[in-house]
């Protein structure tokens, strides 16, 4: 129930964004949306709320990564791009309103789609069109906790439509970082988690992704109308609905002591997704005007999640922590700015926003990209892996121990209430008091 915020299933919306897509699939290939849009036929509704558990307990809120024990691992601009086809640069200008009636007394979905959805065979308007895009933000991409169509996604959704080039995956991405601090916070609150919103399902699917070979995972996959990742993935998420599963999940997770191309999933050659990322998804083998996709994908920023003035929240963008994600090298994280640099009186006393963001946003070293050939690799440096012994070696756990954790916890109050299932905490205590299913204390494979 907590995720009841996924997508509808796509038979809410299917014959509608058809109807749309006739007349309007020229303006999204214009406006960058195309294939992303093209995912909203494959079943994004669908989800495995173990799997999603298990991965959150992994969060950190201060590193905005998950924390394995070979290192940081997180979705990137470059997992983005490979699983909905988003590109990772856009047009930074100011959106003008141009008012186009949409009615707003419906805003639950079924009832938005009822009243906005035009009749068959007859030209989409401009209103619907946008109303279209609305929905479309709503219940596909964003997951709106309130389960209607909001007011504050018509700038976006006019923007679309007049092909704006915006930068979508940095949008979804810093939605999905302020989701998972969200699920975080709510899974350890007293009182129980509360439901849980955001663009959860692209983690459903870069979950399904990294955890594909590992777990065996199967897909039928066999479609001309997408070509994207993403509408792969969709059919590997599992369906069989399971409370045993979630310890299967956590060894997993624990498992991965060492960095491997599971982790790295988007850098192979047979990758499927967009011509223009096709045969430009690994760094070593870039066309010379490619530059500035690559440019977007490794370029430290500042990304802004929200559309609604008060839930804006602001993160950064450290692809310099996920190194081998992308088949380079994993050097030690550095700060941006020299520590004699940082001036706390710029947020303190000026309050001046403008100031800090250049300053954020102009560190001491820029980025400069050559293209080369060369071959991924996974390696670390040295300083990186005296580092991260020192930075994770309070962190090292078993799976008992992690078990023991989630049983104090205020979740383990909470669980399934049908019939024939377990409360999280008899289910958790299974597991520990099993020795079947207890697992070897888990080591640093890493040495100095």
């Amino acid at each position: 129930k907590i995720f009841r915020a996924f997508p509808p299933t796509k038979d809410r919306h299917l014959q509608w964004l058809e109807c749309v897509e006739k007349s309007m699939h020229s303006v999204w290939v214009g406006a960058g949306i195309s294939e992303f849009i093209q995912l909203s036929k494959f079943d994004l509704h669908a989800f495995d709320p173990q799997m999603l558990l298990s991965a959150i307990f992994f969060w950190n809120r201060e590193t905005r990564a998950f924390e394995f024990s070979c290192g940081f691992v997180c979705p990137t601009l470059l997992d983005i791009a490979a699983i909905i086809g988003l590109v990772p640069i856009g047009d930074e200008e100011e959106i003008s309103i141009k008012e186009n009636y949409i009615s707003w007394d419906k805003k639950t979905y079924l009832a938005f789609i009822n009243a906005h959805m035009g009749q068959l065979d007859t030209p989409v308007s401009t209103s619907e069109h946008i109303a279209f895009l609305m929905y479309w933000l709503s219940a596909c991409v964003s997951c709106t906790p309130s389960l209607q169509v909001p007011k504050y996604y018509y700038i976006l959704a006019q923007a679309l439509h007049l092909q704006k080039k915006i930068c979508l995956s940095k949008l979804l991405l810093a939605s999905l970082y302020s989701s998972l601090d969200e699920a975080l916070e709510s899974l350890i609150r007293e009182s129980g988690p509360r439901n849980l919103s955001g663009p959860l399902w692209l983690l459903q699917l870069w979950l399904n992704a990294i955890l594909e070979n590992r777990l065996l995972l199967t897909s039928s996959f066999l479609s001309s109308v997408c070509q994207l990742e993403g509408a792969r993935l969709t059919t590997l998420t599992p369906r069989k609905r399971s409370i045993n599963i979630f310890a299967k999940y956590i060894r997993a997770f624990l498992s991965f002591s060492e960095f491997i191309e599971d982790l790295a999933p988007f850098i192979r050659s047979d990758l499927i997704g967009p011509s223009w990322l096709r045969e430009n998804n690994q760094v070593g083998n870039i066309s010379p005007n490619f530059v500035d996709m690559w440019f977007g994908f490794l370029s430290w920023d500042v990304i802004l999640s929200g559309m609604h003035q008060k839930d804006v929240r602001i993160y950064p963008y450290q692809p310099q922590l996920f190194a081998r994600q992308f088949g380079l090298c994993q050097m030690k994280p550095l700060p941006l700015q020299r520590k004699e640099r940082i001036d706390i009186d710029i947020c303190v006393e000026k309050g001046d926003y403008k100031d800090v963001l250049d300053f954020i946003l102009c560190p001491d070293k820029q980025l400069s990209l050559t293209p080369c050939t060369f071959s991924a690799s996974f390696l670390v440096s040295k300083y990186f892996l005296r580092w991260w012994c020192e930075y994770y070696v309070d962190k090292i756990s078993t799976f008992d121990d992690f078990l023991k954790k989630l049983i104090n916890s205020p979740l383990s109050s909470q669980g399934p209430k049908l019939p024939g299932t377990y409360q999280f905490e008899q289910f958790f205590l299974k597991f520990v008091i099993d020795p079947i299913i207890l697992v070897e204390p888990f080591l640093m494979p890493l040495s100095l």
